[in-house]
């Protein structure tokens, strides 16, 4: 089968550009043309209408459709032998009836959640969850609240950052990460967020800390032929220790509010049952007696 003859993409990208230039693109106002054929399948030029953006060159619209009929190609011998060999005894109806019901449920779930579910969750529900629930959150494996820096030996603002690292004055905090800003590849400064040790770990020389030596490298600089590196260490939680609130925060509010939502759905589902109790029938079914 061969899609690539002159004449035959020709009349195509004509066709198209008709389309584009007209103030109201109409399928019937140009005759329709067949791309490729499978069995008894055909794929139009119809069927594109409005897949290509206006400013699309000839010889673009010619590759972008010519992948489309390979790829439609492939489908369409797929779904025909899919059709020739499905059990017999599939009910596809029944399928797509299931499918339905269930796009349809979840997609009205999905607009009451939109519509009625409470998503502010408070620090004393975090809280109490957190109580109730921190045995879950073991860890499994070390993590700390540090400062980091990593800068070029050859950063013109190096000697600036070591005074003020070595000042460690709270007022400096902003001029530091002004400079880190400009100067530095990789920087931490935030000392309330917690990070794992290995994601500090690769960034420093092999070795300098890790899972087990970290509890002893309170705070250090040093460098090496490219860069210089800053290190202070706040605190530490280590390994199969319940991990800090403010480390699983964003963990414990999807728990409450996944909660939260199949809370609002069961509860709709008894209301609605409440309501339209008039509208239910259930007839007793008793099995029939063996002889």
């Amino acid at each position: 089968m061969s899609l690539n003859h002159t004449s035959v993409w020709f009349s195509i990208i004509i066709g198209i550009l008709f389309f584009a230039c007209q103030t109201t693109p109409s399928v019937d106002a140009v005759t329709d043309k067949v791309l490729a054929t499978v069995q008894n399948k055909s794929l139009y030029l119809s069927e594109l209408d409005g897949m290509l953006p206006d400013d699309t060159s000839p010889e673009d619209s010619v590759k972008i459709i010519n992948a489309y009929v390979e790829r439609w190609i492939r489908k369409s011998l797929l779904m025909q032998e899919a059709e020739r060999n499905i059990p017999k005894d599939l009910n596809i109806d029944e399928l797509v009836r299931d499918y339905r019901a269930s796009l349809v449920q979840h997609t009205y779930e999905q607009m009451l959640v939109e519509q009625e579910l409470d998503s502010l969750i408070t620090k004393r529900e975090l809280n109490e969850f957190y109580e109730r629930n921190k045995e879950q959150y073991q860890l499994d494996a070390p993590i700390i609240r540090c400062n980091f820096i990593k800068i070029p030996q050859d950063a013109p603002d190096l000697p600036a950052i070591r005074t003020l690292w070595q000042a460690n004055k709270t007022e400096d905090q902003q001029k530091i990460l002004d400079l880190c800003n400009r100067n530095a590849t990789e920087y931490l400064l935030a000392d309330s967020i917690w990070y794992k040790v290995d994601l500090i770990a690769k960034e420093l020389p092999k070795g300098t800390i890790s899972s087990n030596n970290i509890g002893s490298r309170k705070a250090f600089t040093l460098q090496d032929n490219d860069f210089f590196y800053f290190f202070r260490l706040f605190e530490l939680v280590n390994r199969k220790e319940i991990a800090p609130l403010s480390y699983i925060e964003d963990q414990a509010a999807k728990v409450i509010l996944h909660r939260r939502k199949i809370k609002l759905l069961e509860e709709k589902k008894e209301e609605l049952y409440e309501q339209k109790t008039n509208q239910i029938k259930v007839f007793p079914f008793a099995p029939v007696a063996e002889n």
